[in-house]
């Protein structure tokens, strides 16, 4: 048995990722107190903006094609898990640690982790997806590489002692 959706319905994810990673960059830009990482945090959710404008723009690319899977544990747990919890997810972006300042580094641990969630997710969906779409889904790869980068520069900066 195959488990099938539309490519469409992984780009809705996608958006739906990317909605969430505003929502946590502006909570904790917000609760920041230093101008660097305000603009930081200001960045990454501008972004998170754009890409979710990119993947609006490939809903017409991807329509109704099906994406299948060739067996049920292909699908599941492992890409089960990035669509419906890895990634941004509301108890993320509302917590504790997203939005008091004074946890600026579990924040960060967390935005980390999201950014990792999100790449593994993205390469997963670009092999699923139409040959057209898949270089700007390795684009977006790229920035969430970025994005990654910035916060791991960040991280260390908090650790190393002034």
């Amino acid at each position: 048995m195959s488990i099938s959706f539309t490519g469409s319905e992984l780009i809705n994810k996608a958006i739906s990722i990317e909605k969430r990673g505003v929502d946590f960059y502006d909570t904790i830009g917000k609760s920041n107190k230093t101008a660097e990482t305000r603009e930081l945090y200001k960045y990454q959710a501008d972004t998170e903006r754009e890409h979710i404008k990119i993947f609006q723009g490939m809903l017409t690319q991807v329509g109704s094609s099906e994406v299948s899977w060739t067996s049920p544990q292909e699908y599941s747990p492992y890409l089960h898990a990035l669509m419906n919890s890895a990634v941004f997810t509301a108890d993320k972006v509302t917590s504790k640690k997203a939005t008091q300042a004074e946890y600026l580094f579990e924040a960060l641990e967390l935005a980390i982790g999201a950014e990792k969630d999100s790449m593994l997710f993205y390469n997963e969906m670009k092999d699923r997806i139409p040959k057209q779409a898949q270089e700007t889904v390795n684009r977006i790869i790229i920035e969430e590489k970025s994005h990654l980068e910035k916060l791991s520069l960040l991280r260390n900066k908090l650790k190393s002692p002034v």
